[in-house]
């Protein structure tokens, strides 16, 4: 497609800056309406893994993202008491790195920047307030009062996406696991060279993840109640109950945390957006399309590996009906997939009953599937 067209992003997260960098980089009109007054506030950090890399490389930020995170190549599995079972080298995409650990708030500025410097409009503290479609576009006002006519807008308005309700009421709804991560940022031990993954015959798995050469990152996954919610003067503390088995360097890290307001606790929720990802000239992409649980790491490398096809598509279709019908067909299939193997594994490792559908997936494993992802999308 040659015309340059006017698109409105929704969301300022990963793939709403992914996308507004690819579009402005190729000399389409590009606003982002984020609801937040700024991106600091995102949580802890997160893996990029190879296709992930891949993504910001084609847009030209890798080496940005690489110089404030942490690179690493292996993946090490510790028994509970912190011994090591097995180390397992980590798939690359072309010439990109195997993994990069990066803190979100890192990854934002990043992203924004290079959003803006594409030519992007990043417009804080604002939503859709109203929006009219017809054939050939659609009318949009925000809620800061500025109102226009675009193209296309793209809802990378996450897990709770407004635009997918707009599309679809509450027949997608963020459907509750029963399962919470609960997260904290630590400074890095040095032996914390890449993830290390602790388990065993404990109900549990624990996890640090270096993000930068100063921190890192403790996770790990527990079934909880719906309306369960850490207590805030003692959060650390139910953590550390939660952990109570593992010795080694989850103990050690443990150790550190004496600040109940460092725990990040965050329910873990999938959407599967079964009828189309688009309809007319409004398309939902990343979690609000297809949230997955976290057990693939590649949540966000969906989200940037959409907005990047999205990006592609347009470029080699000649009408963006053309284009959003080429992007799902891409699209789909592979997120879908990334889904419900993550899911999969949650259920395995949680010693939930897994269905038959899940136990052929979940032959794959997780070294299977992180060499099926560095395959082109």
């Amino acid at each position: 497609m040659t015309t340059p067209l006017r698109v409105l992003v929704h969301g300022g997260g990963i793939g709403g800056l992914t996308l507004a960098t690819a579009l402005a980089g190729r000399g389409h009109h590009v606003d982002v309406a984020e609801l937040r007054e700024q991106l600091e506030a995102l949580g802890v950090g997160i893996i990029q893994p190879s296709n992930a890399l891949h993504v910001m490389r084609e847009i030209g930020v890798l080496d940005d993202c690489l110089s404030v995170g942490f690179e690493w190549e292996v993946l090490t599995i510790c028994d509970p008491a912190g011994a090591t079972l097995a180390t397992i080298p980590q798939p690359r995409m072309g010439d990109a790195p195997s993994n990069n650990g990066i803190p979100r708030p890192a990854l934002a500025r990043v992203l924004a920047d290079a959003a803006v410097e594409a030519g992007a409009t990043i417009r804080f503290g604002t939503t859709i307030d109203t929006l009219t479609e017809d054939a050939d576009g659609v009318r949009v006002a925000l809620t800061d009062g500025h109102s226009a006519r675009y193209d296309l807008v793209v809802g990378f308005d996450g897990i709770g996406s407004p635009l997918r309700r707009h599309l679809y009421g509450e027949k997608y709804a963020p459907e509750y696991t029963g399962f919470a991560n609960w997260r904290v940022t630590l400074p890095r031990s040095p032996e914390v060279q890449g993830v290390l993954m602790s388990s065993g015959n404990l109900a549990a798995k624990a996890l640090l993840t270096p993000i930068s050469t100063e921190q890192m990152y403790l996770g790990s996954v527990f079934a909880e109640a719906e309306d369960f919610r850490p207590d805030p003067e003692r959060a650390h503390e139910q953590l550390r109950e939660r952990l109570a088995g593992f010795g080694g360097p989850i103990a050690e890290a443990l150790a550190q945390i004496t600040d109940p307001a460092a725990v990040v606790y965050s329910r873990i929720s999938q959407v599967t957006v079964e009828e189309p990802w688009h309809v007319g000239r409004i398309v939902l992409a990343g979690d609000a399309a297809h949230a997955s649980t976290p057990h693939l790491a590649q949540g966000a490398a969906m989200a940037v590996e959409d907005a990047l096809v999205l990006a592609q598509s347009l470029d080699a279709a000649d009408t963006v009906p053309a284009a959003l019908a080429a992007w799902e067909e891409r699209r789909r299939p592979r997120a879908m997939w990334v889904q419900a193997l993550s899911r999969a594994i949650l259920r395995q490792e949680t010693g939930t009953a897994t269905t038959p559908e899940e136990d052929e997936l979940l032959k794959v494993g997780v070294p299977g599937a992180a060499h099926v992802l560095v395959q082109p999308y």
